[in-house]
């Protein structure tokens, strides 16, 4: 098993132990596991809690879940969200195309993968509260000490249950006394997840480490679930101004907004102010890259020679949500009228042919969020277009970048020998500063006080315009394009307001897995979706790519994996 979250160094050597704690139905039980209760110690819990923290990024080396559970919802917060396509080319064929077009079926093998992944993380909690509790009754650790534990397990298990809530809503809630011949999906279980995050919430803000959950986590955690929910606006609030008041990362150093946009997704600064909580990989560390973002590692440009990882090309960010970038007068249209003015490309160019980029004024967070032709790409030169990209006629002219690691790295921060460098130690940002102040911003939004969100929302955008932190031509002087942002002056109805929260989180939090989720709060996905979709399919690669996705009321969560309500015997039930 993996050990990978900087904690402090504990041996595994129990390499089958976290599955045989697991439910039958959830896991196969290998024949030479080991009793949980031998664990029952200090350094014993904290290994089963390793083991617990290490399921954030959705892959184990026992099952290789891996692309279609990653905790960074590239697939189901994004490509379903229209941010990105699935990118590559058309005969890259995979069961994320179902999702791509609002057709997947209960037997998608990448919603099964999600499934197995968050109830792994369950049942791995699960163990580690059984032997605390045990622990506890035998006399080997303290109350204090059980308290940690448990709150921590708790915490963690709250935040996977609400992960498989927001994708499938009917799920069973399984916790360590579950009888697994009773499992069912029928009851409403969001006050149970409530409750564990509240557990989590009554952490120190110091745990002495960067990689455990601590009261800050847990209580930002708690607030997007009462958010996400129930729509509790009013109950998150006071959460949120808390975190904001007197917030910490998990080693107890603070927590704040970087001074510049695009240091955010430098792997140098994974753990940096900014980050609230990053989910952490490593590299060249025995692991042969499984704890290296496996679930990232088809997100890259795709280029023989002189790009990164050299594969594999998927996750392009569309050009619907490029256009979103447009301005007007430094503001954003939130009216949708960026698409009659839609961001120039080199659709259909050759590298070879002349391009002169768009010269329209650009929210700077643009070229931090997508690779154009025309503008540098971190450290690895001007991006040239078609020849960054494995088949720009199928998925347009754009490059992922947030995840990208700098050409200066290669080596250090990924994967060496391997098949690809595309597994990197550029940790996962679960929970952002910037996402913190957007949230409270929307619950101060349905609160009434539109004056509140206005100042939370312009600290994002006043660092968004920091020009210190546009990308630069090669001179590190001159800005790639015509940046022009400003902050609003006023919001003059909470209507008004809604819409410049909504489109500042897209601008800022876009190629982050949350766009999906994020309508889904909103109520607004078929509407909106469609109306992307109408306009994406009116591009050069449109009608290939979404030939006939439509998006219906069904489409707001993912049907129940088949093969899972088959293991229990039908006691689950379909959720559509």
């Amino acid at each position: 098993m993996k050990k990978k979250i900087y904690l402090f160094i504990v041996t595994l050597v129990f390499s089958g132990f976290f599955i045989s704690c697991g439910e039958k139905w959830l896991d196969v039980k290998p024949e030479d596991s080991l009793d949980q209760y031998i664990l029952a110690n200090e350094e014993g819990i904290d290994a089963l809690l390793i083991g617990a923290y290490s399921m954030l990024d959705g892959v184990t080396e026992a099952s290789y879940i891996g692309w279609g559970a990653a905790s960074s919802n590239w697939v189901y917060g994004d490509i379903r969200g229209l941010i990105a396509n699935k990118g590559t080319d058309a005969g890259d064929s995979w069961e994320g195309q179902q999702i791509l077009y609002y057709g997947e079926l209960a037997t998608n093998s990448m919603l099964n993968d999600k499934w197995r992944s968050v109830y792994e993380a369950v049942s791995r909690c699960n163990c580690a509260i059984r032997v605390t509790n045990q622990a506890l009754e035998d006399g080997t650790i303290t109350r204090e000490q059980a308290d940690l534990f448990l709150k921590q397990a708790k915490a963690l298990r709250g935040w996977y249950h609400f992960e498989a809530w927001r994708m499938w809503k009917m799920i069973p809630y399984v916790d360590e006394n579950t009888d697994q011949d009773e499992i069912t999906n029928t009851e409403d279980i969001r006050g149970k997840i409530i409750a564990d995050l509240q557990e989590g919430a009554a952490l120190p803000d110091n745990m002495g480490a960067i990689g455990r959950f601590n009261g800050t986590v847990s209580k930002v955690l708690l607030a997007k679930a009462m958010m996400q929910m129930n729509h509790d606006y009013s109950g998150a609030l006071p959460i949120l101004v808390d975190v904001k008041a007197n917030g910490t990362k998990p080693d107890g150093s603070p927590i704040g907004l970087a001074p510049t946009y695009g240091e955010i997704f430098d792997i140098v600064n994974r753990n940096g102010i900014e980050s609230v909580y990053t989910v952490q990989y490593s590299v060249n560390d025995g692991s042969a890259g499984w704890n290296g973002g496996y679930g990232e590692v088809l997100n890259f440009p795709y280029k023989s020679g002189g790009s990164p990882a050299g594969c594999c090309g998927f996750f392009q960010p569309t050009q619907e949500y490029v256009n979103s970038f447009r301005t007007s007068a430094g503001l954003p249209l939130l009216d949708g009228t960026y698409n009659n003015d839609p961001v120039k490309s080199d659709q259909g160019l050759k590298p070879s042919d002349p391009f002169t980029e768009d010269s329209g004024p650009l929210d700077p967070r643009l070229d931090w969020s997508a690779g154009r032709r025309g503008i540098p790409y971190w450290d690895w030169g001007i991006h040239t277009g078609s020849d960054w990209l494995r088949d720009q006629s199928y998925a347009g002219p754009y490059s992922p970048k947030k995840q990208v690691y700098k050409k200066s790295q290669e080596g250090i921060y990924t994967e060496t020998g391997s098949w690809t460098s595309g597994y990197t130690a550029n940790g996962y940002r679960m929970i952002r500063y910037a996402d913190v102040l957007l949230l409270l911003a929307e619950c101060q939004i349905e609160t009434g006080d539109l004056n509140g969100a206005l100042i939370n929302i312009n600290l994002v955008r006043a660092r968004a315009a920091n020009p210190d932190g546009y990308v630069k031509e090669s001179d590190g002087v001159t800005p790639a394009a015509n940046y022009s942002i400003s902050e609003y002056s006023s919001f003059p109805d909470a209507d008004y307001a809604r819409k410049a929260l909504r489109m500042e989180r897209k601008l800022e939090l876009g190629m982050e897995g949350h766009r999906w989720f994020d309508l889904n709060r909103w109520g607004n996905t078929v509407e909106e979706l469609n109306r992307i979709l109408d306009y994406e399919k009116t591009t050069p690669w449109g009608p290939n790519m979404y030939f006939w996705a439509t998006v219906g009321p069904e489409d707001v969560t993912y049907p129940i994996p088949q093969r899972q309500i088959d293991l229990s015997n039908g006691r689950l039930k379909q959720n559509r």
